[in-house]
């Protein structure tokens, strides 16, 4: 489920000294209490700034625990506070790393091959054989099988309604919508598909191996997929603030919980780390052996050869020359993140109880690679390659997020996942998305091109005809959109809807000229536009309102109004009736009768154009 966050540092000594002045390669982190400086002030501000109850933070080095700290309120009624060694928080996505070390073990004892059809495993159900090439496990590891997306009925409000994993699988894993192997689309159900395949082959079920297997030889005793009792009391209360206040919130249980369902305290996961950056070994025991370690960290596949990619569950995170690995997680009031630094045995683990979390990563990545793996400054800003404009013609458009549902109702969402790409006459391209700022890209190889004033990369592909088919920014791919899908497209279009729908209602105030049936005409018209509108914007409040309901399911009350559509269709189909009658009898005027016919097929149109973004009840 998102990216990252990390640890910092700062203090009395050190302040002042200018990141450019510390020779590449060199590290200032060598004092636990000067990092504790910077990370107090950090903490202080973003806290403050975001609303964040509590926080931990540890970071490990060179094989052993190096600064670990909790920050603020575990739980702000009973004012406990975080402890590193004893609050467990939910931490969401970073569980992922978890099933991917698993399937590696199972992969480095023989008992499965990564490149092997996953459907040989599956006996309860199978993937279906949609395309040409078979869905593998090294797909599910990658994020590269292809799946939908899928949100509703992912969760469960009480830990006594979870639905087993493979039985939630077998009636729930979303379809296959792209080729497996070509572009990193994120999937919640193609990793729990990874951990069920653990729960197969190894003959026990998916916590138990990774108790068995990962967690009691690590020694994390406070960690879990499956919350115990005698555990309970130490978990972190999630909130949400909301009109000046804190609000708790009720916890979820995953149905595809090897994706997302670890609880654990900071001490517990920076053995985790320390394992990983030892290549799978952690005190007198070993997790994974060297090379098996050594290749669940290899990049497994990318975009572009420039650009960060994927290893085993891994992401890579390239700032400063550093190559990372990281994953991060979110839960409703929970935010995690790991960060690791491989070349310089370095790694932390950030967690907060408040998802707004997510918002301090960046800024926190940022300033810890600045302040202790800092970059030469580069003096020569990228110049545009010669004749770019031919080039940029080609790039330009509309460009959307291959991560989206296309089979539930969130559909209508991916209207906000658009990147809009033009070319500007100084020598770059400006990419403008709904979600975020402008930036400014220089064209620095054929078809890539660098962040002005950054060193970020993003990267376009085309076909074998030479047609520009998708936008890279690192592990995200975006697909390039004809003319008549971009959200401008479908704005425009439910624009003019409204417009002609309101204007019919304006000639249903007319006086009536042919009597009743004329007058009834105008008012089913009238009303079967108005309450297509009504519909739209009545759908957009329901979802706000059950944004994090939907994941338990379809909210009754949502369901309940996905059925007007369904009672405006009978209604629309009396137009046709009256469209004839208009015609044959002479109603209104000729231009008026053109009209009415226009909106008829209009108001037709829009009943498929409803059941493309997922809106008629029938479907769920």
């Amino acid at each position: 489920m998102k990216p990252i966050q990390t640890l910092i540092s700062l203090g009395l000594l050190l302040i002042g000294l200018p990141c450019a002045a510390q020779p590449q390669g060199t590290s200032l982190l060598t004092d636990p209490h000067e990092l504790e400086v910077f990370i107090d002030k950090f903490f202080a501000e973003q806290m403050e700034k975001l609303h964040i109850p509590g926080a931990v933070f540890v970071l490990v080095k060179d094989g052993e625990i190096f600064f670990a700290k909790g920050y603020g309120y575990a739980n702000m009624e009973k004012r406990i506070p975080v402890a590193p060694d004893k609050t467990l928080f939910r931490v969401g996505s970073v569980s992922k790393l978890f099933t991917a070390t698993a399937v590696m073990q199972l992969y480095e004892q023989g008992k499965l091959k990564l490149d092997d059809d996953v459907n040989k495993y599956l006996t309860l159900f199978k993937l279906e054989d949609k395309y040409a090439k078979p869905v593998t496990i090294t797909q599910l590891l990658t994020h590269t099988a292809g799946f939908d997306q899928k949100g509703i009925g992912m969760a469960a409000r009480r830990e006594s309604e979870v639905v087993p994993l493979g039985e939630y699988l077998a009636k729930n894993m979303p379809p296959r919508v792209m080729p497996p192997g070509e572009v990193i689309s994120y999937s919640n159900h193609g990793m729990a598909l990874a951990g069920y395949l653990v729960e197969v082959i190894s003959g026990v079920p998916f916590a138990q191996y990774i108790e068995e297997n990962i967690l009691k030889p690590l020694g994390m005793h406070h960690s879990s997929f499956l919350l115990p009792p005698h555990l309970a009391p130490d978990l972190a209360v999630g909130y949400e603030y909301s009109h000046g206040s804190y609000q708790s919130v009720s916890s979820d249980y995953l149905n595809v919980a090897p994706a997302g369902s670890l609880v654990t305290t900071a001490t517990d996961i920076a053995r985790f780390m320390i394992a990983h950056l030892q290549n799978g070994h952690y005190g007198d025991v070993r997790i994974l052996q060297e090379a098996t370690a050594q290749e669940m960290h290899r990049q497994q596949f990318t975009h572009h050869p420039r650009l960060p990619g994927i290893a085993y569950g891994f992401f890579e995170w390239r700032q400063n020359n550093q190559r990372a690995l990281w994953h991060n997680g979110g839960l409703r009031g929970f935010y995690s993140l790991l960060f690791l630094l491989p070349d310089h045995n370095v790694g932390f683990f950030l967690a907060v109880n408040n998802l707004q979390g997510a918002d301090m990563q960046g800024e926190l990545i940022k300033q810890f690679l600045d302040r202790y793996y800092p970059a030469p400054k580069k003096s020569v800003s990228p110049q545009p390659l010669p004749n770019w404009e031919k080039r940029a013609e080609r790039v330009v458009g509309s460009y959307r997020m291959t991560r989206y549902s296309r089979h539930e109702i969130l559909k209508i969402s991916a209207l906000a996942l658009e990147v809009h790409v033009t070319a500007s006459k100084n020598g770059a391209l400006t990419l403008q998305s709904l979600l975020g700022p402008s930036s400014q890209w220089v064209e620095v190889e054929p078809l890539l091109f660098q962040r002005v004033g950054g060193e970020d990369l993003i990267a376009f592909r085309e076909d074998v005809k030479g047609r520009i088919t998708h936008l890279f920014m690192g592990a995200t791919a975006y697909e390039k959109l004809p003319d008549y899908d971009t959200t401008s497209f479908h704005g425009g279009l439910i624009e003019s809807y409204a417009t002609l729908s309101l204007s019919m209602c304006a000639f249903m105030l007319e006086p009536p000229g042919h009597g009743n049936l004329d007058q009834l005409a105008r008012q089913i018209a009238c009303g079967a536009g108005v309450l297509d509108i009504a519909f739209l914007y009545g759908f957009y409040i329901q979802v706000a309102l059950h944004s994090w309901d939907i994941v338990y399911g379809m909210p009754t009350s949502l369901s309940a109004w996905l059925k007007l559509p369904l009672l405006n269709t009978v209604l629309k189909l009396t137009l046709p009736f009256f469209v004839v009658l208009a015609w044959k009898e002479g109603y209104w005027t000729f231009e008026k009768r053109v009209y009415y016919s226009v909106f008829t097929l209009a108001a037709l149109g829009f009943i498929p154009y409803m059941n493309y973004w997922n809106l008629l009840d029938f479907r769920f």
